[in-house]
């Protein structure tokens, strides 16, 4: 009886143990994951100590509907991280990378603000056919304003080359008439 007894202690101490180091593992892996929309930020409060370097990675992935499933990040996609001490002093404020790391000090202890914005348009997080759509608007639109710089250069030369026979043409007028 005693042998069972200790037994079933060591069984629930291991348990605890192994409990006690999940919980222990557990608590230095912190992650977090949301969904933002377009250009939309999202902060969350940690209560950091003094001195403590802070190192954050992300990465930053498109939803496709149609698949229901993440994509790669479209080109131009990034996220603007922006860290606030407990005093209000802005300790980090840079634009990253689709995917990427970011590191600060914490000079006091206390609740530190962290936010993330995307730096999306419509056009890069709805789908890459989008981002295509925008590409070509953007080259017919620079098409289209260096037709009109033409026109109107041409334009501009019809009216001299119009005004210089005008000129002409009423000074033979004048020489015909005998008026000059």
């Amino acid at each position: 009886m005693a042998g069972a007894v200790t037994a079933g202690i060591y069984k629930n101490m291991k348990r605890k143990l192994i409990g006690f180091l999940m919980n222990f593992w557990i608590s230095f892996s912190l992650a977090l994951y949301f969904h933002t929309g377009e250009r939309e930020e999202k902060c969350i409060i940690e209560d950091i100590p003094s001195e403590t370097l802070v190192v954050g990675n992300y990465k930053v992935q498109r939803w496709d509907i149609h698949t229901h499933d993440f994509l790669e990040s479209a080109p131009g996609l990034g996220m603007f991280v922006t860290v606030t001490s407990p005093t209000g002093e802005v300790l980090l404020s840079k634009l990253y990378g689709p995917q990427g790391t970011f590191t600060f000090t914490s000079y006091i202890s206390g609740e530190h603000i962290i936010c993330f914005q995307s730096n999306s348009t419509k056009f890069a997080v709805i789908a890459g056919s989008k981002l295509e759509r925008e590409e070509k608007f953007r080259k017919t639109s620079e098409e289209t304003n260096s037709n009109i710089l033409w026109w109107a250069i041409v334009q501009t030369l019809i009216l001299i080359s119009v005004g210089i026979w005008q000129i002409k043409s009423l000074r033979d007028f004048f020489i015909s008439k005998k008026l000059v």
